[in-house]
């Protein structure tokens, strides 16, 4: 029998009130919480402990503080990856950034889905779904992104936008939830 984390990372519902995610989403509050206090010039372009925690990130990704991520683990920056300031990723499941992607102040991605039944919701039951990043995308500020969602290479994520489905390349999307646009000048 699977415990939670590996049903978690099958993709299959799991309880996140397991003492074992407990655990790894504390780890990740700490080294989170020294990225969001260390002084710029000690912390760097990411703090170093952040920066083992994560899946995979290259030499060359910013992260701005404040930043929270939910285990880290799961998290996977290319090169020039740049995080403005207060960037949430729920980490649930596998998050991969693209070369040269650029997220505004205060976008969240959020891999964690809660069951639809109240009983089974407060019974913590949720459901991890991936969320990939191709290079060269803009996230604008604001913008909120499901799990399940994959945004192609040089895609535009207007400032505020949900994004509840995947944004082919090259497009630009906005709004509540997010639609194809014609992109400004």
């Amino acid at each position: 029998m699977a415990n939670e984390r590996e049903k978690m990372a099958a993709g299959d519902w799991y309880s996140c009130l397991d003492p074992e995610l407990d655990a790894l989403r504390n780890n990740a509050r700490i080294a989170c919480h020294a990225h969001n206090t260390l002084p710029p010039d000690q912390r760097g372009t990411i703090a170093p402990n952040l920066r083992t925690l994560f899946g995979a990130v290259h030499e060359t990704v910013f992260l701005e503080a404040p930043f929270h991520c939910a285990y880290g683990f799961n998290v996977f920056l290319d090169k020039g990856v740049y995080l403005n300031a207060g960037c949430t990723v729920l980490d649930t499941a596998p998050v991969r950034i693209g070369a040269c992607t650029m997220l505004g102040p205060s976008v969240q991605l959020y891999c964690a889905d809660h069951h639809r039944d109240p009983t089974l919701r407060a019974q913590g039951l949720e459901i991890a779904r991936p969320i990939t990043l191709g290079s060269d995308v803009w996230i604008g500020g604001g913008a909120i992104i499901l799990g399940g969602v994959t945004i192609g290479d040089g895609a535009i994520i207007g400032a505020g936008a949900v994004v509840t489905r995947d944004v082919a390349a090259g497009i630009t999307v906005a709004g509540n939830p997010a639609r194809a646009i014609k992109p400004r000048g």
